[in-house]
C-alpha cells in the first residue's frame, strides 16, 4: 500500500519483510502525529541525510496495529479513542515529506512478550537494518516495559547504531502527548487541541451510502463510518471538507449515534452548504473548526430539523456566511 501526496510517497510494509536498505528509524504509536512526534520526524530527516561523502539511509517508522493500549485494554472497559486511522497517519506522515516507510508490526501478547535485547537484535537489526535510531527521551519497549534509552544505546555500540534523543516539546508549559490532545478533543477544545497538533483535527474516511435520512430532512449528509475507530469527538461542530471538488467547502457535522432516530453505532454525518454532487465512494477530509452543541435526542424530527437548521446557521455565521 502506498499514499502519495503531491510528489512524494510514503510505502507501507507489514510483517518480518527485511528491509533492503540500511534505516534511519523511529518507534512509537504515532497515534495523532502531534507536534512531539513531528519533533521525532524532522530530527529522523537530518539524520537519514549525513553529507555528500555518506550514504543516505531510508527514513522508517516503526509503528504497531493494533495500538498497545487496545491489546491490554480489558474487554469490559471503556475503549480509549483513537487519534488517528492508519490511513490518516499515512496521509500525514506522506504530507511531512520526512518519511519514506511506515512499517508496521502486529503487536500481539507474544511481542510484547518479547525481551528487549531480543526486539533490537531481530526487528531493529536484523529486519529494519538500523543505523541510526530517534526515540523520545522516555522511549521505554521489551517485555515489562525494561528496555529503555540507556539499554538502547549500550546495544547501538555492539551492533553498530548510534541513538538519538529528542526531548519532549512543551505547549504553554506542558509536554505535548497523545493523551492530552485526546483530553483537549473529549473537552471540545478544538483550539487547544489544534495547537498540540500543528493543524486542525481531522477525520479522513470514504463516504458510504446511509439511510438517506439527512435528505428526507431536507438536509442531505456524507456518511462517514468509523469502522473500528472510537472517535473522540461526540457532538455538532462547523466543519471544512475537502476531497470533494478543488478547494474548501463548509458545512456543519454530527459526530455521534444519533438517538433521535435510534442510531446506535457511532458515525460523522457532514452536512455540506451549497453543494449537491455525488459523493459516494469519494475519499474526504472533514476538518473540525468550531464545537456548537453536544449530541441531544429530540422528541420528534420535526424538532430535530428545527435544531439542524439553527445549527447549520451558526456554523455558517462561524465562516462568515450569515
Amino acid at each position: 500500500m502506498e499514499l502519495r501526496h503531491g510528489a512524494k510517497t510514503v510505502e507501507l510494509r507489514r510483517g518480518w519483510l527485511r528491509a533492503k536498505r540500511d534505516a534511519a528509524l523511529s518507534i512509537g504509536n504515532f497515534d495523532g502525529l502531534h507536534l512531539g512526534h513531528q519533533a521525532l520526524l524532522q530530527r529522523l530527516d537530518t539524520l537519514a541525510k549525513p553529507g555528500d561523502l555518506e550514504p543516505n539511509f531510508e527514513r522508517v517508522v516503526l509503528s504497531f496495529e493494533p495500538l498497545p493500549r487496545e491489546v491490554f485494554t480489558p474487554a469490559n472497559a471503556a475503549p480509549i479513542p483513537r487519534l488517528s486511522s492508519l490511513r490518516e497517519k499515512l496521509a500525514v506522515l506522506a504530507a511531512s515529506r520526512q518519511v519514506d516507510v511506515l512499517h508496521l508490526l502486529r503487536f500481539n501478547r507474544a511481542l510484547a512478550g518479547l525481551e528487549a535485547e531480543d526486539f533490537v537484535r531481530h526487528v531493529l537489526c536484523a529486519t529494519l537494518r538500523v543505523r541510526q535510531l530517534v526515540v523520545g527521551d522516555d522511549f521505554r519497549f521489551g517485555r515489562g516495559r525494561r528496555g529503555d534509552v540507556a539499554l538502547l544505546e549500550q546495544m547501538g555500540r555492539a551492533l553498530g547504531f548510534a541513538v538519538h534523543t529528542v526531548a519532549p516539546v512543551e505547549v504553554e508549559g506542558a509536554r505535548v502527548s497523545s493523551t492530552r490532545v485526546r483530553a483537549a478533543l473529549c473537552a471540545g477544545a478544538l483550539a487547544e487541541a489544534g495547537r498540540l497538533l500543528g493543524r486542525p483535527y481531522a477525520l479522513c474516511a470514504r463516504v458510504a451510502h446511509g439511510d438517506k435520512r439527512g435528505r428526507e430532512l431536507g438536509f442531505p449528509t456524507l456518511n462517514l463510518p468509523l469502522g473500528r475507530k472510537h472517535f473522540a469527538l461526540h457532538g455538532v461542530y462547523a466543519v471544512e471538507v475537502r476531497g470533494l471538488e478543488d478547494g474548501v467547502l463548509y458545512g456543519v457535522a454530527n459526530a455521534g449515534v444519533r438517538p433521535t432516530v435510534g442510531g446506535v453505532v457511532p458515525r460523522v454525518e457532514a452536512h455540506v452548504f451549497d453543494w449537491a454532487g455525488d459523493a459516494y465512494g469519494k475519499q474526504v477530509e472533514v476538518r473540525f473548526c468550531a464545537f456548537l452543541r453536544a449530541e441531544q435526542r429530540f422528541a420528534g424530527l420535526d424538532e430535530l430539523m428545527a435544531q439542524i437548521a439553527v445549527d447549520a446557521q451558526q456554523a455558517r455565521a462561524f465562516f462568515g456566511q450569515s
